[in-house]
């Protein structure tokens, strides 16, 4: 339940590009979820807040080279450079010069990129999250922010994951323990005018 988002708040928009979109499975509609962002972006444009573009590039991080379990996934098989339309926001989501773009390599936005900078540049003290995938960059990202003690909202019905139990997992068991999670509409009802 969302009882309130601080005046300085940001959206933080994780992955939402083509890259990881047009490859496998999502427990939700991603047209759905395209169309909650960009409510979220509309509204934090009119409310002349800032809002943040998450991509991910992993090609090279030391990360894709260690070991690790099978996966549906195998990023070990990420090669050393990706097409360059692997990291494009998808269309449906509009981004203006004056966002704040940010490239990661790993599930976290703030690790090893300026993100924590930019946002104490202009003295957020609360993120509103939504993307994909709940379980990966979204959860990887709300970890760190809650580290550095930022509020937390969660955007519910503005993130999948590609699988179900992941999502609910982090949805139900994860994020209540480092912020608020709701709906965009309850979001958008508590966001400062």
């Amino acid at each position: 339940m969302i009882t309130a988002l601080d005046a300085k708040t940001a959206l933080v928009v994780i992955d939402l590009q083509k890259g990881i979109l047009n490859k496998g499975k999502r427990a939700h509609p991603v047209d759905e979820i395209l169309a909650k962002n960009a409510a979220l972006i509309a509204a934090f444009r009119k409310a002349n807040l800032p809002i943040v573009i998450v991509t991910v590039n992993p090609a090279g991080a030391k990360w894709t080279f260690s070991r690790k379990e099978g996966s549906p996934a195998n990023v070990s098989d990420v090669p050393a450079q990706l097409p360059e339309a692997f990291t494009q926001v998808v269309a449906t989501i509009t981004t203006q010069p004056n966002d704040i773009f940010i490239t990661k390599q790993t599930w976290n936005a703030f690790y090893n990129t300026p993100l924590h900078e930019e946002l104490q540049q202009r003295e957020i003290t609360g993120i509103v999250l939504s993307g994909v995938a709940t379980s990966i960059g979204v959860e990887g990202t709300a970890r760190a922010a809650s580290e550095l003690g930022y509020n937390i909202t969660f955007a519910a019905d503005a993130m999948t994951d590609g699988h179900l139990e992941a999502h609910e997992r982090s949805l139900h068991y994860i994020f209540p323990r480092m912020g608020e999670v709701g709906t965009t509409t309850e979001i958008l009802q508590h966001l400062p005018q």
